[in-house]
């Protein structure tokens, strides 16, 4: 009897799911809300030289603040003051406008600088000047964040596979929670960059268990249900992003607000079930009795399981260890590890390409980030209706493809049609958001259960790498200002016609053993 074939038994969609995506749902909306959250805590706001050392003899007594201002700090050609540069010494002449202070000598910021609070009552770039010469520190934290995602992918693959999808979860609640709140109290910029981290560490394992759990749970004909619906919990924690964020305008509290969910996903761990294909995949029969026996009874089926029936499903499976060598050790493995993570790095490369460059509305960043969040809504239903239709690999090439497309279109539209391009960056990120929830459910069906965490940390990597690497692609603007839009079209373009190489999963039985992809799996 196949483990497709037990599911239906005792109903493969019922309570017992629900109850499962329900209480993952909690620590999967922290995952937005860190993965974005330098878009708020790194955010440098406007801010001039602190002047003070040119008030030495008291000069500034009678002129008001931005008469101070007039004669201490040079203007740029819209008349703001600028950033990072200060007069040597006060230049009065210039009250009466009758001086032009383009050739007047200026010194860099002597005694640091007088920031606008108006918006961000703390950030960053406040907290420990990170401005001017070192502005790029701000967006280097969100590089070394995606790091710790990328190596902490890899090291939970291995992990999970081999003491459990449940054990492991817990370890990257607590861990998530030790580490982002010491962040929040971090008293330097090293302490802080090596803590993220290891936060960004952590939630990796949050990441690929949380998927993976709600998939091994449910039957083959609602995995794309549980799949797509359970993915909109990373549109709500986005939207609720821009709330907390709104509302809580020091970076350090915003921290600790983010992270605080995990509390309740701690206290209702102990509820969620391990998955039984990895303990009949590891030779506990009757772990996985329990847990079957459990589901039957909360979605009122008859036990009809035993140990005996049970026993046949782990007969090739029991009495071995996996490892990332066994995603590439027999020619179809290795097959599906290459276009995999082909796939994996042109649609995460892709996505983060289009945030990182899409335009706003003229709105103000908090609900700019609101509407963004909430487009990722319809994306994610449309892909529920289109994976079950026209199948998984034609819905992956799709999205992907027509992501491309409009990259290119973007290329070629005169930017003074600026309601045309918005329009299309919009319906750009939209589509590209489909094209990752359709790569998370697709690679959990792909690869077989024995080794399937390894093969989500293994695309999960690659992935992070394409996000790593998107804003690095931007800065070739100053080479040529449409070469980063024509690698991320060309990016996008690529990897939706080497997913068209990927076995098709729709009403396919889940793979269980390497040699399920060595040979034809069966239709449902």
């Amino acid at each position: 009897m196949k483990f497709e074939s037990i599911l239906e038994e005792i109903n493969g969609l019922g309570p017992f799911q629900f109850i499962i995506i329900m209480l993952l749902c909690s620590s999967r909306i922290v995952l937005p809300c860190h993965f974005l959250l330098n878009n708020f805590i790194a955010v440098i706001p406007p801010h001039h030289c602190d002047i003070s050392t040119l008030d030495d003899e008291e000069l500034f007594r009678n002129l008001t603040q931005t008469q101070r201002l007039t004669v201490s700090i040079p203007v740029r050609e819209h008349g703001d003051p600028k950033s990072c540069e200060m007069f040597a010494e006060p230049q009065f002449q210039l009250l009466s406008n009758s001086s032009n202070s383009t050739d007047l000598h200026t010194v860099r910021c002597q005694s640091g600088w007088v920031y606008d609070n108006s918006t961000f009552t703390s950030t960053l770039a406040t907290e420990w000047d990170l401005v001017c010469d070192k502005r790029s520190l701000t967006k280097t934290i969100s590089t070394i964040f995606f790091f710790g995602v990328m190596f902490g992918a890899v090291a939970f693959g291995f992990l999970c596979d081999k003491y459990g999808r449940k054990n492991m979860l817990l370890v990257s609640y607590v861990t998530v929670i030790v580490f982002a709140f010491s962040s929040a109290f971090a008293n330097s910029y090293i302490l802080f960059a090596v803590l993220r981290f290891l936060t960004g560490f952590s939630l990796a394992g949050i990441s690929i268990n949380s998927i993976v759990l709600s998939i091994e749970w449910v039957d083959t004909s609602h995995r794309s249900f549980i799949g797509v619906i359970g993915s909109l919990a990373w549109s709500v924690g986005n939207m609720l992003l821009a709330g907390f964020a709104f509302l809580v305008t020091d970076w350090r509290p915003l921290i600790m607000t983010v992270t605080a969910p995990l509390g309740f996903a701690v206290l209702t761990w102990w509820w969620i079930p391990e998955s039984a294909r990895w303990l009949l995949a590891n030779g506990k029969v009757e772990k996985a009795q329990y847990y079957l026996d459990r589901c039957a009874k909360f979605n009122k089926r008859q036990k009809l399981l035993k140990l005996e029936t049970l026993s046949t499903e782990i007969l090739e499976m029991q009495d071995k260890n996996y490892s990332y060598l066994d995603l590439i050790k027999t020619p179809k493995m290795r097959q599906l590890t290459l276009l995999t993570g082909i796939v994996w790095y042109g649609v995460a490369f892709t996505y983060y390409g289009i945030i990182l460059n899409i335009s706003g509305f003229g709105l103000n960043m908090y609900l700019t980030h609101f509407i963004y969040a909430a487009i990722e809504i319809p994306a994610k239903l449309m892909v529920y209706f289109l994976v079950n239709v026209i199948g998984r690999r034609k819905c992956q090439a799709g999205t992907l493809l027509l992501t491309g497309t409009c990259i290119a279109m973007n290329i070629f539209i005169p930017k003074d049609l600026w309601y045309v391009r918005a329009v299309v960056a919009i319906l750009g990120k939209g589509l590209s958001e489909a094209s990752f929830t359709t790569i998370f459910l697709y690679t959990t069906e792909l690869y077989p259960t024995v080794v399937r965490q390894n093969g989500l940390g293994y695309t999960s990597f690659v992935g992070r790498l394409g996000v790593s690497v998107a804003p690095l692609i931007l800065l070739l603007e100053d080479v040529w200002t449409l070469l980063p839009q024509i690698i991320f079209c060309t990016m996008a373009i690529i990897s939706g016609l080497v997913s068209l190489l990927l076995s098709e999963t729709l009403n396919v039985r889940l793979p269980e053993t390497i040699d399920d992809i060595e040979k034809s799996r069966s239709v449902k």
